[in-house]
């Protein structure tokens, strides 16, 4: 894992992002060594920035019904949620810390006012492209409205475990991805609106750009 290079993050945080496409189960064992780690308190708290090979992943509430076609593996994830696609061009952040004490607005041991900070977290992100990203209520993820249409769609999934208090899992930001890909599934079990990136809005931004708007809004949530 290759540390970023700027801005600085607090010393009990490890900030990386790994280098090309992952597997989506590397992730899932790597995840599961640093979690036991941090719980044990022989390694920091991590934020881990991947890009996956194409992946179709299952949370515990995922219906099989929902998985559309096998073109790409499917894998159960053991997070919250139904199914998410993870593939090339979409930035999934894997949060892993100690939710036993507060980080920035995040009281401890509250794993709502978690996701709704993995929410904030990715909604001050996209308003550095000038994207409003939206919650809605009984609907997981971040949302993009185009009210003259009167439609919206998906730009950001949110997932998570919480082992021992100890959260893995995050969230999942389409930057550029091929979302095609998501025919393959109802993403999230919600099948009546659809999924949307960046590049789709005409925001042209890189991968790094994304990794550094992330970066910034982190500190405004999680302090």
């Amino acid at each position: 894992m290759t540390a970023h290079p700027t801005t600085p993050l607090p010393a009990s945080l490890n900030w990386s992002i790994e280098p090309g496409r992952l597997p989506y189960g590397a992730a899932l064992e790597a995840m599961a060594a640093r979690v036991a780690a941090i719980r044990n308190g022989t390694a920091e708290e991590a934020v881990w920035l991947v890009e996956h090979e194409p992946t179709y992943t299952a949370g515990t509430s995922a219906r099989p019904e929902d998985l559309l076609e096998t073109r790409f593996p499917a894998v159960a994830a053991g997070r919250g949620g139904q199914w998410t696609y993870h593939g090339p061009g979409q930035r999934t952040g894997y949060v892993m810390l100690d939710l036993t004490r507060d980080h920035g607005t995040v009281r401890a041991r509250d794993v709502r006012d978690y996701v709704r900070g993995l929410e904030e977290w990715l909604i001050r992100a996209l308003d550095r492209f000038n994207i409003r990203g939206e919650r809605r209520e009984g609907r997981i993820g971040i949302w993009v409205a185009d009210r003259a249409r009167g439609t919206e769609e998906k730009i950001g999934a949110i997932g998570v475990r919480v082992t021992r208090w100890v959260s893995w899992h995050g969230v999942a930001l389409n930057v550029d991805p091929d979302l095609s890909h998501f025919a393959g599934i109802v993403p999230c079990g919600i099948p009546d609106h659809g999924v949307t990136s960046l590049h789709r809005l005409g925001v042209l931004a890189t991968m790094e750009e994304a990794d550094s708007a992330l970066m910034a809004a982190w500190h405004e949530v999680f302090g």
